[in-house]
């Protein structure tokens, strides 16, 4: 017990005290324990072998309709109350339960056999790690095998990513190597933050010998790593079980629902108010009946005649009777559906990137029908509409631009140089062979100030594992311009430089963050000069300047805006040389707050700012970003489809419009382009609560909106923005950790699979690795998804009403007496069988029009944004047509049947014999128009079905006298039997009568006649877009064309937009000064004329058709 309580963080008599800071000491059993820390054992699982059948049966009888209908069920076990057997609620019902336990169960199973651990505790604070080793705890890296105690680790557990990751251990650690007796001496003392979810961030401390080091993420190894191309390492035990960073990382994360989930509750607890009134009714109707008629059977009921409890007994017996109209399997089939649509998405080739073998993945499976309706799509720009993959094109040093396209340089004379760099500048190989000192101190920068690591498999050929595209370019551009980065520790970079063995001792790394965007290192060379050199956003670096730089930067300045303008993305890079005297001083302040435990990064970036002033101006990178493949033209198709986009990029302002250009949502017939730009302090807060209002108009009036320089949260605050004032659904699409905030905050978020790691991925509903592929995903899978959902409900909801209405009129002719129209077996199958496979077959495999007319017409996409489909109003017209089908299928029947006889003169006016009648035209006019939009294969599904449930149902009323017979008669139940199959013989009885068959016919065509002439009327004089679609591709079938189209890379044409850049003019020059972006004259944006993307306007349709 008191283990229990301990690893639930609890003692016997106190109050669980909340860990503030961690303390442990290595091979200290006795202080380790006295803390009382969690061990590793682990329980993801909820149920086991004795738990899951009554927890999950708890759990489910928390929703609303399954505890309704077990209410139902007991009010059945009252003989004076019910009319109606038990199991015509318990097969329903049982079936739901089992199929929703059997989901629970096997995800509880798939959630247990996914953990394996190794159960220890942190009083075993040595481990020793092996190759290929998962780790199970969270440890603090001491030693390893390889050279400079670094540990290659994989992390795809944690953030899905396969590529290595690097670790080092702390130098005083490293000495331990292997040495079992200096392990066991080894007594460091650990302090370090309390268990958390930060994967990215550790804070602590290693005391040992009398000396403080600091610790943070670089020396963690965290659970759910696996260790590769090492073969031993030994770490000390941080945290363990459920305090791991991994374990900590698996909270419950939000759920997200669709609009029409929400509508769906709303409708069902409006249906149970519906349900009471009809009951109510019904009761007193029987109330009025047993006061004014019941007098007259008094002399046969021992108890006379009490009005008023039997009109409460009926009340209760007809909330049974009624139930139907209470949708139990509503919910398991919207899952069947939303699950088929999700393998739909899953296994869709044309989805499919085989560069990186990526299919595309749905990630949950509760938003398809949304991705039909979406309105607003916010995307970021770098690896989500570009390529992610960076080349050093251009650069700026010392004033003067390198980078002009010209020849290829040859880089034979570099024996250390990427055979796959590419550049085009000859003067610049020339200046750095010649000694130049500015250039030579650029490229030393580039080699100097980073965060790579290298590895050299073999001699000469090296390999560079950088954490961002961007970081790899620059210091492979320094590597074949004669500045070789070769290795590192920690305290110590070493560099060739134009062939001669440099080793710089570092001092200093001011790390990269959102907040600095800069990034800092300070070297001695080997003659004792003390440098700090810094590259970061040109913003950023200028501000921090010496005021001799002013011509410099001017000129500078120039040219950032040229490269910003073709699209490469810039930095700038400066440098300063440090007194030894105040760098000692820094030293030592630098030390108190890294080894602090508390506000550690605030002291940290006042240090920072503090050395980083009266910087020196080198000059400025330009690399460029390409475009992926069919960009343009996925934003030409869903701007067509009403789809407003916007881009959300932390680049510079040119290089977001030059983007805007290349990417179609800026074109040059745009007259009325604008920049609002933090010019004030009031305008760089345009998201708070004060502004944001006008933010948003502003904002909405613009026909493509671009948002520059926003940080990861400014992201996630423009998406809570628009969801919170424009109530519409939005889609959120990136591929870095960056995009993450944004991906959650909107209704959909998108993951695309690319240069940035798994992050994205693994926090989105849906994933693939292009951005291409979103219009397949919206404008055919969602488009489907969301017009099959809605044919369901509308038929769900239809059929169950149509069945509930006829037992309501039914009231009126039985005295109230809570008798049913049909057949016990009717009743139970009716949901289960003969409705439910047509339509679930129609939810899963409908399509109005192929995905090929999907593109062709995208605006086939816009009902979908306006909820056309099912709505409130939709509802209630349902209800509506409900009713009167239900007044078709009851009074036909009773007046075809009423005082009539057969052929041979004998009467078939029984009950049995009207119960029949009545289901048969129930079957043959429901099923028909399960599909409110009919498709091709709409009538083919539909005969069908209802060919094999008149079957059945004809079979059950005609032989189950023989099925009676033989089944009683083997199981000793033949009375049992024949009370349960009543009916039978009655189908034989009925059927050979002509009356009983134009009794279908007649029905039929008055329940069908006027749907089919509405929609007649509704396509003839108010079409929608859909309609005008559908009817052209029913009169025209198109044949497929072979096209010569291919998308292009966004700064790959010969006349681009330079020239228009430099000559400032590009915001006003005519449509008729730029050639074409495609060649295809079949493309409004090939043509001179401007392009407009509008909603296609209808004249005025009137109301949804039931």
């Amino acid at each position: 017990m008191g283990s229990l309580l301990s690893r639930l963080g609890l003692e016997c008599g106190r109050k669980a005290v909340k860990e503030e800071e961690r303390h442990l000491r290595a091979n200290d059993r006795e202080l380790n324990l006295s803390y009382k820390y969690s061990d590793n054992a682990i329980k993801t699982s909820k149920y086991n072998i004795f738990t899951f059948l009554p927890l999950n049966l708890f759990e489910q009888f928390q929703r609303l309709a399954n505890a309704y209908f077990l209410f139902l069920l007991c009010l059945q076990s009252i003989p004076e109350v019910s009319s109606l057997p038990w199991y015509t609620t318990v097969v329903p019902l049982v079936l739901v339960l089992s199929m929703t336990m059997a989901k629970d169960g096997s995800d509880d199973m798939v959630s247990s056999t996914s953990t394996n651990y190794i159960s220890l505790s942190l009083s075993l604070s040595l481990l020793l790690l092996c190759l290929s080793l998962l780790l199970q705890a969270d440890l603090l890296l001491l030693s390893s095998s390889e050279p400079l105690n670094l540990v290659y680790i994989e992390t795809a557990e944690l953030d899905g990513e396969t590529n290595l990751k690097v670790k080092q251990a702390l130098t005083v650690t490293g000495k331990l190597e292997d040495s079992v007796e200096k392990l066991a001496n080894f007594n460091g003392e650990v302090r370090c933050e309390p268990p958390n979810n930060r994967l990215d961030k550790f804070t602590g401390t290693l005391t040992l010998k009398g000396e403080t080091y600091s610790l943070d993420n670089e020396r963690i190894l965290l659970r759910g790593c696996t260790l590769r191309n090492t073969q031993w390492c030994f770490g000390l035990v941080i945290f363990g079980g459920p305090d791991t960073k991994l374990m900590q990382n698996c909270g419950r994360t939000t759920f997200k629902r669709t609009s029409i989930d929400r509508l769906m509750n709303v409708l069902v607890l409006s249906i149970f108010g519906f349900l009471m009134i009809m009951c109510l009714i019904l009761a007193i109707g029987n109330g009025i009946w047993e006061y004014q008629e019941g007098s007259k059977f008094a002399a046969f009921l021992p108890k006379g005649v009490n009005a008023p409890f039997s009109a409460f007994l009926t009340f209760w017996s007809y909330v049974i009777i009624l139930n139907t109209v209470v949708p139990i399997s509503l919910y398991v089939s919207v899952e069947i559906i939303r699950l088929g649509n999700s393998f739909y998405i899953n296994w869709d080739r044309k989805m499919y990137y085989p560069k990186n073998d990526t299919p595309a993945e749905a990630r949950t499976t509760t938003l398809n029908e949304e991705l039909g309706q979406i309105k607003y799509i916010f995307s970021d720009k770098t690896g989500t509409l570009t390529q992610n993959v960076m080349t050093f094109n251009k650069c700026s040093i010392n004033g003067k631009a390198y980078g002009e396209k010209t020849e290829k340089v040859d880089f034979s004379w570099n024996n250390l140089a990427d055979p796959k760099f590419c550049f085009h500048d000859n003067s610049l190989v020339e200046v750095v062979r010649e000694g130049n000192p500015e250039v030579q101190a650029f490229f030393r920068l580039l080699s100097l100030c980073h965060t790579v690591m290298p590895e050299e498999k073999k001699e000469g050929e090296l390999y560079y594992q950088a954490q961002s595209p961007d970081e790899g370019a620059l210091v492979t551009a320094a590597r074949n311009f004669g500045f070789v980065f070769r290795s590192r520790t920690p305290e110590s970079i070493t560099v060739v430089e134009m062939g001669e063995l440099v080793t710089y001792e570092l001092l200093a790394v001011l790390d990269f963050n959102n907040v600095r965007k800069r990034m800092s290192v300070i070297v001695r060379s080997p003659e004792g000069k003390l440098t700090l050199y810094c590259k970061g956003a040109d913003t950023i670096i200028f501000e921090r300047l010496n005021p001799s730089c002013s011509n410099l930067t001017e000129v500078t300045t120039l040219h950032l805006n040229e490269f910003a303008g073709e699209g490469l993305r810039t930095l700038a890079l400066a440098y300063k040389d440090i007194d030894p005297e105040y760098m000692e001083d820094w030293k030592l302040r630098h030390h108190v707050a890294n080894t602090a435990m508390d506000e550690r990064e605030e002291k940290l970036d006042a240090l920072y700012e503090e050395i980083e002033k009266g910087l020196l101006l080198l000059g400025s990178t330009a690399v460029e970003d390409k475009l992926q493949d069919g960009v343009p033209q996925t934003i030409e198709q869903l701007s067509k489809a009403d789809i407003k986009i916007w881009v959300l990029t932390g680049d510079k302002q040119e290089t977001a419009e030059n983007i805007g250009y290349s990417c179609n949502m800026l074109r040059e017939e745009m007259n009325e382009v604008f920049i609002v730009s933090a010019n004030t302090s009031e305008e760089a807060f345009a998201l708070e609560k004060d502004m944001e209002i006008e933010l948003l108009r502003t904002a909405c009036m613009c026909q493509t909106v671009i948002c520059c320089r926003v940080t990861p949260l400014q992201k996630a605050q423009v998406v809570e923005l628009v969801k919170k004032y424009k109530q519409a659904v939005t889609l959120a699409i990136g591929d870095g950790a960056n995009d993450v905030s944004m991906i959650k905050a909107a209704h959909i978020g998108v993951g695309i699979s690319g240069q940035e790691g798994m992050q994205a991925v693994l926090s989105s509903d849906y994933s693939f690795a292009q951005f291409r592929y979103l219009q397949r995903l919206l404008l055919v899978h969602g488009r489907w998804s969301y017009l099959r959902m809605c044919k369901f409900l509308r038929y769900f909801f239809y059929k169950n009403f149509t069945f509930t209405f006829v037992h309501f009129w039914y009231g009126f002719f039985c005295g109230f007496s809570a008798q049913t129209v049909f057949d016990e077996w009717f009743i139970t199958l009716f949901n289960l069988v003969y409705t439910a496979l047509p339509v679930l077959s129609l939810s899963l495999f409908d399509q109005d029009v192929n995905d090929w007319w999907s593109f062709q017409y995208p605006q086939l996409y816009t009902p979908g944004q306006l909820n056309q489909y099912f709505s409130k109003r939709a509802f209630v017209y349902t209800v509506l047509h409900s009713g009167y089908s239900s007044l078709v299928l009851f009074f036909i029947p009773w007046a075809a049947m009423y005082d009539t006889v057969r052929d041979d003169g004998k009467e078939i006016v029984d009950y049995q014999s009207f119960a029949l009648l009545a289901q048969t035209c129930l079957l043959i006019a429901v099923i028909p128009l399960s599909t409110p939009h009919p498709s091709t294969s709409s009538p083919f599904i539909i005969h069908v079905f209802l060919s094999e449930c008149l079957v059945v149902l004809w079979c059950v009323c005609s032989v189950g006298d023989i099925i009676c017979h033989y089944v009683g008669k083997c199981l000793y139940l033949n009375a049992c039997c024949h009370a349960v199959l009543y009916v039978t013989g009655t189908a034989r009885n009925s059927l050979n009568q002509p009356n009983v068959w134009l009794t279908m016919l007649l029905t039929s065509v008055l329940c069908v006649l006027p749907v089919v002439a509405y929609r007649f009327l509704r396509i003839l004089l108010w079409p929608t877009i859909n309609d005008k679609k559908i009817h052209k591709l029913l009169l025209f079938p198109h044949s497929r064309r072979t096209s010569t189209r291919r998308s292009g890379y966004a700064f790959s044409h010969a006349q681009g937009y330079g020239d228009l850049v430099t000559s400032g003019k590009f915001l006003r020059r005519t449509p008729k000064s730029r050639p074409a972006l495609f060649s295809q004259t079949d493309s409004p944006l090939a043509q001179t004329q401007p392009q407009f993307y509008r909603t296609i306007s209808e004249r005025e349709e009137p109301p949804l058709s039931p």
